[in-house]
């Protein structure tokens, strides 16, 4: 990709496809009210009906229509990432930030946090958590906090202390700005830029989890339309009605897909990569 001054810098064709792919699901989950042909609750005894004109995807075994409730499993789905990854992105940023600013104790016990962490498998330590707290979206975005929180500390952590040695950050203190003030208008700013793509790789870590979760009846409350519950129900029928996986399933693939897509993106920009 050719760095030409004043002009834009354009993704490559894969990332524009991927873009706008992403953007049409995200509208589908937006007004997912108003596309839906069918209540994802509403029942009917056109039960384990395939994909049809009055069903475009088919009915499940309680008679609901797929395609409905796909969009707003697309609508839960994309509602919880955003905190899920919103959230260990603040209080990481927080912690890593006063850590790399000040050293000392705080730093090393992030550091020791860290390390301790990095060598734990996220998805057993996060289905333990889950089942502690109990199911629910509270519990989801208390674990995903819980565990998330660490990855950003660490980022910041080293890009502050490698910024807070600048010129301008010294400059900062002599015109009489408090630690706060400079810690947040000078050296966070110039320390937060692999934050951003981690930010959108961190959402499509969200995805697979929640699925996951669902998936083992931990996640969204029973009843709520997810994509990773979805696969869960129709497990039984994947023999004879392959479908009600398949659609789901692949629908939480080319997500995940797109966001990465879309963070490798970021990541490219952000690192000045052409």
């Amino acid at each position: 990709m050719e760095l030409t001054a004043g002009r834009r810098i354009l993704p490559p064709r894969m990332h524009q496809v991927s873009i706008a792919i992403l953007a049409l699901l995200v509208l589908a989950a937006l007004f997912a009210p108003i596309v839906a042909r069918y209540d994802p609750a509403q029942q009917s005894l056109q039960q384990l009906a395939p994909p049809g004109g009055g069903h475009w995807l088919g009915t499940d075994a309680l008679g609901r229509d797929i395609f409905s409730r796909l969009l707003y499993a697309l609508r839960t789905d994309l509602i919880l990432i955003v905190p899920a990854a919103a959230l260990p992105m603040l209080l990481g940023t927080a912690i890593g930030g006063i850590a790399g600013h000040f050293g000392g104790v705080l730093d090393t016990a992030v550091r020791w946090i860290a390390d301790v962490f990095q060598g734990l498998p996220v998805y057993v330590f996060l289905i333990a958590l889950v089942a502690v707290l109990g199911r629910g979206v509270t519990s989801l975005l208390t674990a995903f906090t819980a565990l998330g929180w660490i990855v950003y500390a660490r980022l910041i952590r080293t890009e502050v202390r490698r910024v807070k040695e600048a010129n301008f950050v010294a400059a900062g203190y002599l015109l009489g700005h408090s630690w706060t003030g400079v810690l947040w208008r000078h050296v966070l700013p110039n320390a937060n830029r692999q934050t951003a793509a981690y930010f959108v790789f961190d959402l499509g870590m969200a995805l697979q989890g929640i699925a996951v979760l669902s998936f083992f009846n931990l996640g969204v409350p029973a009843g709520t339309p997810e994509l990773g519950a979805m696969v869960a129900e129709a497990q039984i029928y994947l023999r004879s009605h392959a479908w009600l996986a398949a659609v789901p399933g692949a629908t939480i693939v080319l997500l995940g897909l797109c966001i990465a897509s879309l963070g490798d993106y970021v990541r490219a920009r952000s690192g000045g990569e052409s």
